[in-house]
């Protein structure tokens, strides 16, 4: 405690470098969420964006514009082709199997929208105001005491100065690390719970959120003499960015080494060097090549920092007399954390923004991240905005630093075109890539396939990548184009191939594969079978359009295609089969790719059938399932047979539950299990989920899979993990989840509910419901007592003679409309009359008993014609 002012690292000198000009990237998992999705909808740019050189001639530029033009001109001319093909396909439909296709093509765009926001979804980063509560409550390397009415509230510092003047003022006097400060407050009514309440305002920016709430914080009068006396904050953002500019009461300073043993030995000393130099403990630093910090905030942004801050404490270093009077020195392993991307890591912290410009140019990287920076630029010299993103995510999840990692896959995704696909789509697929990128990489490739199919892109692409791509429902192109550039794809591959098997004398000359080129006839036609073999399988054939199409003769020509498409063949029942419907397909049915074109004008075509038979608009209002129940319940329970699990006979035939999920994920904690369920249930009640499990009678499995790859990815799970939904029961036997399990509500032994849709599910629990509900009976009747017998002379009296009814000498005849001219009626008018007829009857028969007799009719016939007669019943 005998630290003077002099001595404690409080001064506020301005950071050196840092140009508060750069562009910055803002992070959080709602960066994407406000974007809709639709047809027309691109994600990404096709534009380069940051590497564009501003001093091109006007020449260049007319030439650019033109060609954009063509490009432009040439898009349109093919998608008139694709519709026109479109077109002349449903030109013999009847109204009701466009109705079928359209229904088709409107469930397989639900299911798009539900899995580009599965795509999307990932863990929610720690904020800067989340992590700073957690500091509060923590209190992790506090540096000062304030003793409130008895009570003491460990702090920090650096954050009570730059979040208020009066902490700023009043600590100034008392430097010390540890120093015990007594305060006194002026404001009436301050008691202990609202003065927490207070500081945990200053470290989050809010009253009430992850601390103690007061209501009298409501209060105007109070805020106005609190706001008078302690003055009135700003924005913790602009606080804090205002803490790392001048880094007042920084306590930490970060130093970089090469050398692995001596950092070692440095850290676990402490590597408390004072400011001028080693201080005689063999750790390299200077003032001027280090770098100031708090320990306060690398403790709360990054759990790496913490552990070894806290290492430190219980070793008893930190508390040694001449550590408490100098700032910690960290050294740092400069081939794993170059120098260069330490201001943006301590930018990030401070402020939740990643700052590429800050970034020291010039200062080469080492060690395993070099490799990745080779990796993705491929042989350059200085590095990109994209690989500085790369390079740096790597050191955020080595730091755990999750903000500054998901910043960075910001960065690479805004960063996607054409020329940037390919790396992005290597580094994002290696065992350290980013699996979110890469997902959106993909998305950028089924999107943009037209564009990449036409470029030199398409031969750069690896066959992994180029599967997953005609794999998906969602490719924008036609089944015509996907299997003419496969089969170029797959040339090209070969040509590769045949240059690397030459002797080296002939490579490089003229005499090369690369320099005289290859003819198409002199490919081995078995060898490219060989490498299109597993793409192939893929190509949706029987979709080609024109069905006469001269690609697809080509490759039945050459034996690519060994099979011709369904369409084809005639049926057993004769005719052709349609492969575009689901209820006239011979084989297994595979659903059309949504290819906006044929999607567009699909809908226009069906539109003109409807104006022209207005009658059939009925067919639009009513959807049934393609399939019977039976069938729908078999077909869905495979892709989660899991639900066929009793959990009763689990819980009494195992012994342990176990402990991960797909042999290599741990099972999450109870609660984070019942979240999930519980968000998931959220999702399927959503309107969106509703329409999807409404569009796609049948396939409620492959709605349900969607929704938990999304809340597997918001809480931060691999998707393998999805057993943990679909069956909770084996991992946590003794637990009963009830309503907030979405698939095991109400489970019955013997009974299983799989993929039932939430309508479906609401319904079975109303009924369980009535089914379960036993009222209380009524009240057991009165004692029944018989009324007494009258005597025979009340009978006598009682009695009056019956007044004898006349026998009618014929039945009473109700004619029809009678004929004005004595001619029979015919059958229609016979018809009509008889239908009069029943309705009055139907009245007659309807009043109540005693207004009217009742009468029984058989036909008879008189001068009119047919008509019924009513006899006395």
């Amino acid at each position: 405690m005998g630290a003077n002012g002099s001595s404690y690292p409080h001064s506020c000198s301005p950071r050196i470098g840092g140009n508060s000009q750069t562009q910055q990237t803002f992070i959080g998992t709602s960066s994407y969420s406000q974007q809709g999705y639709g047809w027309e909808s691109k994600l990404y740019s096709l534009e380069h964006g940051h590497e564009r050189p501003t001093d091109r001639k006007k020449k260049s530029l007319g030439l650019a514009t033109l060609k954009r033009r063509f490009i432009k001109r040439r898009k349109s001319s093919r998608s008139a082709d694709h519709a026109r093909q479109m077109r002349e396909l449903l030109s013999g439909w009847d109204v009701r199997d466009t109705n079928a296709l359209v229904e088709e093509y409107e469930g397989t765009a639900a299911l798009k929208e539900l899995s580009f926001q599965a795509s999307l979804a990932r863990a929610e980063a720690p904020s800067l105001q989340r992590d700073l509560a957690a500091l509060y409550q923590h209190k992790y390397c506090t540096d000062v005491d304030l003793i409130f009415q008895g009570t003491c509230f460990p702090a920090h510092r650096a954050i009570l100065a730059a979040r208020c003047p009066f902490f700023k003022t009043l600590l100034s006097s008392s430097p010390g690390y540890g120093a015990e400060v007594l305060m006194d407050i002026e404001t009436a009514g301050i008691d202990v719970p609202m003065f927490s309440a207070l500081l945990h305002y200053l470290y989050t920016g809010e009253f009430g959120v992850g601390g103690v709430e007061d209501t009298r914080l409501q209060n105007v009068d109070v805020l106005v003499q609190l706001s008078e006396e302690f003055g009135t904050p700003n924005s913790l953002e602009a606080d804090m960015k205002g803490l790392f500019d001048y880094m007042c009461y920084y306590d930490a300073l970060l130093s970089f080494s090469s050398d692995s043993e001596m950092i070692e030995s440095c850290n676990e000393r402490g590597a408390a060097a004072p400011t001028g130099g080693s201080g005689g403990n063999g750790c390299p630093g200077t003032p001027d090549e280090d770098l100031r910090a708090h320990k306060a905030i690398l403790s709360a942004r990054s759990p790496f920092f913490r552990n070894l801050l806290q290492r430190r404490i219980r070793t008893g270093e930190e508390m040694t007399e001449r550590t408490l009077q100098t700032p910690t020195r960290i050294v740092l392993d400069e081939s794993i954390i170059p120098r260069k991307y330490v201001q943006v890591i301590l930018h990030c912290m401070y402020t939740d923004a990643v700052e590429l410009g800050l970034v020291l140019r010039g200062s080469p990287s080492a060690g395993s991240l070099g490799e990745v920076q080779a990796l993705v630029s491929g042989g350059r010299g200085a590095s990109t905005r994209t690989e500085e993103a790369m390079e740096l995510y790597h050191i955020a999840l080595f730091l755990e630093f999750s903000m500054l990692a998901q910043g960075c896959e910001d960065i690479v995704v805004e960063s996607l075109s054409l020329d940037s696909l390919v790396p992005i789509l290597k580094w994002s697929s290696q065992p350290y890539g980013s699996k979110w990128v890469h997902r959106q990489a993909m998305h950028f490739l089924c999107e943009e396939f037209s564009q990449v199919v036409t470029s030199d892109v398409l031969y750069e692409l690896s066959k992994e990548h180029l599967l997953s791509a005609i794999q998906s429902d969602y490719l924008q192109a036609s089944e015509q184009d996907i299997l003419k550039y496969v089969v170029k794809w797959g040339e090209q591959q070969l040509i590769k191939r045949m240059a690397d098997r030459e002797p080296n004398l002939l490579s490089g000359t003229a005499h090369s594969v690369n320099k005289r080129g290859v003819k198409r006839r002199d490919l081995d036609v078995e060898e490219l079978k060989e490498i299109l073999s597993p793409l192939l399988p893929f190509i949706r054939t029987e979709h080609i359009l024109p069905p006469n199409s001269d690609v697809l003769a080509d490759a039945l020509k050459r034996g690519l295609i060994s099979t011709p498409p369904s369409d084809m063949l005639p049926t057993a029942e004769g005719g052709k089969a349609n492969a575009w419907l689901r209820q006239k397909n011979a084989g297994i049915y595979v659903r059309p790719r949504l290819f906006s074109p044929y999607v567009e004008e699909a809908k226009s075509v069906l539109d003109e059938m409807m104006v022209e038979q207005t009658d059939l608009v009925r067919l639009r209002l009513v959807r049934m399932s393609n399939v019977p129940d039976t069938l729908y319940m078999v077909n869905n329970a495979v892709p989660q047979c899991c639900h066929m699990i009793s959990h009763q006979q689990m819980a009494s035939n195992s012994t342990t539950a176990p402990s991960v999920v797909a042999n290599e994920i741990p099972v999450p904690q109870l609660s984070v299990v019942k979240d999930m369920i519980r968000r998931l249930q959220e999702l399927r009640h959503t309107e969106q989920v509703q329409r999807a499990y409404a569009l796609n009678c049948g396939e409620g499995a492959t709605v349900s899979y969607e929704l938990q790859l999304r809340v597997l990815r918001e809480f931060g799970l691999a998707d393998g993990a999805t057993e943990l939904l679909q069956n909770p029961y084996k991992f946590f036997p003794d637990e009963r989840f009830g309503d907030e399990s979405p698939i095991l509500a109400l489970r019955q032994v013997g009974r299983c509910r799989v993929n039932s849709s939430p309508a479906m599910d609401s319904m079975f629990t109303e009924l369980e419901g009535v089914a379960g509900f036993h009222p209380p009976l009524p009240p057991p009747p009165p004692p029944y007592h018989p009324p007494a017998t009258p005597s025979h002379a009340q009978l006598k009296g009682a009695w009056r003679p019956r007044v004898p009814m006349p026998t009618p000498t014929r039945s009473f005849s109700y004619p029809l409309q009678p004929h004005p001219d004595p001619a029979p009626c015919s059958h229609q008018a016979w018809q009509h009359r008889l239908l009069l007829c029943a309705q009055a009857t139907a009245s007659r028969l309807h009043q109540p008993a005693g207004q009217g007799p009742s009468f029984a009719f058989r036909p008879a016939s008189d001068e009119h014609g047919a008509c019924y007669e009513g006899v006395h019943a």
